[in-house]
């Protein structure tokens, strides 16, 4: 079989198209994305293709996907995508039944019903925490059960080309018929990619913002008095515990145990940024200040971060691109995942 040979893939909660724009570098042709979110799938379809389409995934299954796309999917090499993960967070109070926790499970239905030879699944490190490791095993039963060998690792994405620490949970679901395995999680990319590896690296030459054309969703936002007041007390890589006292929030003071010391920071020029989040756009959200200029990093800049490339353009409101970056896989890390699973179909053609 040529190295050449594209597989096919299908993109469950796609959003704007992380891991699918990864999946594609690595030969990947992806032949149906799902979101529930339309201007997620406005960003989509204008930069990877018509193939996205919005919708509930409660409401679709093997036959609604083959219709919409015309074509039998038996056979199907790899299901990928991020279930929506808020009801794992660590950080997040209340109630351990999240609804939002059963769209994996949604996720796994889907994937045992077409029955690919490979899945993969993205998620937040909580699910391998107390609130998670419930689904995690349902999950794993009901793969198992199927014919399915589960792969779960923590990945960082500094590891493999991206200019972040970003640490998230992977799970790959390998179909096979005896007891042997072949898939293995990606070594460390990054001493073979020549990519930036520090904030400065990835986006120094965007030190001027524009308003028109000349570079997509650059454009800065002007701060509130109070937080220009903030921003410009505080230097490169320091945080809201370097804040004077009278500009800190009453919450913060003389509160050593509050965990988001990264909020009304600057990033470090000589350091990889801090994860970009659902609101990177919001210098109170966390540490998402310019390392030198007084204002929060634009959406190009969070993209650069997250190895999009400059002609990926984001589209809907500001605040509904910031959310499409933030909750993007990086793709380079896709890439990296999609590369071992296309070596192991690869060798199976072959054979």
């Amino acid at each position: 079989m040529s190295k050449n040979q594209t597989f096919s893939a299908i993109d469950l909660f796609s959003g704007a198209g992380g891991m699918s724009l990864g999946f594609s570098m690595a030969g990947f042709n992806i032949l149906y994305a799902l979101d529930n979110d339309s201007a997620c799938i406005e960003t989509y379809n204008k930069n990877l293709g018509n193939h996205g389409h919005v919708g509930d995934i409660y409401e679709i299954n093997k036959t609604v996907i083959e219709e919409t796309i015309s074509r039998k999917i038996d056979g199907l090499d790899v299901i990928f995508g991020g279930p929506p993960c808020q009801g794992f967070s660590v950080q997040r109070r209340g109630e351990d039944n999240d609804p939002r926790n059963q769209l994996v499970m949604e996720y796994i239905r889907l994937v045992l019903e077409v029955q690919p030879k490979f899945f993969v699944m993205e998620n937040v490190a909580g699910l391998l925490s107390t609130r998670g490791k419930p689904v995690l095993k349902q999950l794993e039963q009901q793969c198992e059960k199927a014919g399915y060998v589960i792969h779960i690792q923590k990945l960082n994405a500094f590891d493999f080309g991206v200019p972040q620490v970003r640490k998230r949970v992977f799970i790959v679901g390998e179909k096979t018929e005896g007891v042997f395995t072949k898939f293995t999680f990606p070594d460390h990319t990054r001493p073979f990619t020549n990519t930036p590896s520090t904030v400065r690296e990835a986006i120094s030459d965007l030190m001027i913002t524009t308003d028109d054309e000349t570079i997509h969703n650059h454009k800065a936002d002007k701060l509130s008095p109070i937080n220009l007041e903030r921003i410009r007390s505080i230097t490169e890589g320091q945080g809201r515990d370097s804040l004077p006292e009278h500009l800190q929030l009453d919450c913060h003071k003389n509160n050593s145990t509050h965990r988001h010391l990264d909020v009304y920071g600057r990033m470090a020029w000589d350091k990889p940024s801090s994860t970009i989040t659902a609101r990177f756009d919001s210098f109170s959200r966390g540490r998402f200040g310019h390392p030198e200029l007084d204002r929060t990093i634009t959406l190009r800049e969070g993209a650069r971060l997250q190895t999009f490339p400059d002609d990926y353009i984001f589209y809907g409101t500001k605040v509904q691109a910031a959310k499409q970056i933030g909750n993007a896989v990086p793709p380079l890390l896709a890439k990296a995942i999609a590369a071992k699973i296309k070596e192991i179909l690869l060798a199976e053609g072959d054979g």
